[in-house]
């Protein structure tokens, strides 16, 4: 057998920046990755990639016991395939519905308000100031969760995502302060009921029977990690992208109609989501290699949303490139069932910018994080405003 490629991926050194790694390795996908007993095989080319989310028989999110024993955490939805993971994913669809969210928006219009009230222009740190605080609050609405606890439940997110190098003693303990105040909450509503998703939660039933507790509490904690951190980098990137292109600034202020597909594109082209991962359930061939069963596989959606096999000019920003098949959210089963909260949090964003600034450049180098490989955003944004 020959030496797996040597990699840098999910590294510090290439999380801030994957893509020129991306490029080097995914003629040779699938490859293995780290060592023996930790590593994985990463899927990076689209079609690997595509495959891969359609076929959960195959690549199952179940399996995943490594990965969820060592925190204490199993996620609900995320580590479970149908038919368990479609009746789950049916008790919360409604919450992420396009009509809920449209219903939501004018209250999330009236919390980028707040949140802009004292910036006319100058100075404006955006992650610390905006794109951490907005995704968390809106969350936090859904659940019915104090909001004004956004700090505390970032960082639960940060640790748990692997952000900011957290040991395995950061995580447990940040998995065990969720579970406690999930429980509090779970309790209180059990007693209490409130128009929120964890009275939902805790009122609903599959087949005729009640959720047990810690199904309650993995879905919380499911929807608070996943449900801010993706719209935290999608928005990030988005505005970091613009600040380094006034002209495609000046010419969204003019045509509103392109914000959409700017969204779009940023997600094929800054994924916020670079990878998430599976199990084998069988050896199965993958471009002409075979993965044997239950190893761990690494889908890698930032690789496939610039293969060039998919992609015209895949490293290029186009506004006008036809997007149907971007996995920025996923595919399949598992798409991102928060995708049309993230959509509508990132369109109420640009327009409100639009409308309130002129102009926006960057007043000093932004920083990536480069804890973990599996989301791709930054830390530090700061920029200059001008006043519309």
């Amino acid at each position: 057998m020959t030496a797996p490629p040597a990699t840098t991926l999910m590294t510090p050194a290439c999380n801030a920046n994957p893509y020129p790694e991306y490029a080097r390795l995914r003629g040779q996908s699938p490859i293995r990755i780290g060592p023996e007993e930790e590593g994985l095989w990463a899927l990076l080319r689209y079609e690997d990639v595509y495959g891969a989310l359609q076929d959960h028989a195959t690549f199952s999110s179940q399996r995943q016991t490594r990965q969820t024993s060592e925190s204490g955490m199993r996620l609900v939805l995320l580590n479970d395939d149908p038919p368990r993971h479609t009746r789950f994913r049916r008790l919360v669809n409604k919450a992420f519905t396009p009509r809920r969210i449209q219903e939501l928006e004018p209250w999330l219009e009236s919390v980028v308000e707040e949140l802009l009230r004292d910036v006319s222009g100058g100075e404006f740190e955006v992650v610390e100031n905006y794109t951490m605080p907005l995704p968390v609050m809106a969350i936090a609405e859904l659940l019915g969760i104090p909001r004004e606890e956004y700090q505390t439940f970032k960082e639960w997110t940060d640790i748990s995502l692997g952000i900011h190098a957290p040991t395995r003693e950061d995580q447990k303990r940040a998995t065990q302060e969720m579970m406690a105040y999930f429980g509090q909450i779970a309790a209180a509503r059990r007693e209490h009921g409130a128009e929120d998703l964890i009275t939902a939660l805790v009122e609903a039933e599959i087949e005729g029977e009640a959720l047990e507790d810690w199904e309650v509490l993995g879905f919380c904690m499911l929807l608070l990690i996943a449900g801010n951190e993706t719209t935290t980098n999608l928005m990030g990137n988005t505005i970091a992208f613009l600040s380094t292109r006034p002209d495609l600034w000046a010419r969204l202020r003019e045509d509103r109609s392109l914000v959409p597909q700017l969204i779009e594109e940023m997600l094929r082209y800054e994924s916020p989501v670079q990878v998430l991962f599976r199990v084998t359930t069988r050896d199965v061939e993958v471009n002409g290699v075979t993965i044997p069963a239950d190893e761990r596989v690494g889908v890698f959606y930032g690789a496939a949303n610039r293969d060039p096999e998919e992609w015209d000019e895949p490293d290029e920003f186009v506004l006008e490139r036809d997007l149907h098949a971007h996995v920025g959210f996923g595919h399949g089963t598992h798409y991102c069932l928060g995708s049309p909260l993230a959509r509508a949090e990132a369109r109420i964003t640009l327009n409100t910018w639009l409308d309130r600034f002129a102009a926006i450049e960057p007043v000093a180098p932004p920083v990536r994080q480069t804890g973990t490989g599996v989301v791709l955003g930054y830390t530090s944004l700061p920029v200059a405003l001008t006043g519309a």
